[in-house]
């Protein structure tokens, strides 16, 4: 009888920690597209958060689908003068001027990435989609949705 409930313990608890170590082998548990290491809100940490191949690939996809009724911020109307641009920077922070430009990411598209960490967003500006920090406007990443 004994043996019996020394068995179920052990059994119970290998099942508890497996399950452990598999959710801290997944990390978050979302963003599965994402390399992602910690949810710190500053970007500290953050480099590798950026767009996998395949949120690029979903992002060209989405832009060649609507190419020709693109919405604001994507718009070829809406490209960033070369002097603008360049302040567009992975790790950088987004200036006021750009900061103004910025612009929600599509629902649509927005709903074929997988969800930025806490903090974060995606958004459009001057025909880039870009991760950035809501509050301190630092970009993790940049995508170029014409290259």
């Amino acid at each position: 009888m004994r043996t019996k409930w020394w068995l179920c313990l052990g059994t119970a608890a290998m099942l508890v920690l497996s399950g452990m170590a598999v959710a801290g082998e997944h990390g978050h548990g979302h963003g599965k597209h994402h390399d992602r290491d910690d949810d710190r809100g500053d970007h500290r940490g953050h480099d590798k958060y950026r767009y996998s191949d395949h949120d690029r690939y979903e992002i060209r996809g989405w832009y060649h689908d609507h190419g020709d009724h693109l919405p604001p911020g994507l718009a070829k109307r809406d490209r960033l003068p070369p002097g603008l641009e360049r302040q567009l920077r992975v790790r950088g922070t987004l200036p006021p001027g750009l900061r103004k430009k910025m612009v929600a990411c599509p629902m649509e598209l927005e709903r074929r990435l997988p969800p930025p960490p806490p903090g974060y967003g995606n958004f459009a500006i001057g025909g880039h989609i870009i991760l950035v920090n809501r509050s301190t406007f630092v970009v993790l990443d940049i995508f170029n949705v014409e290259r």
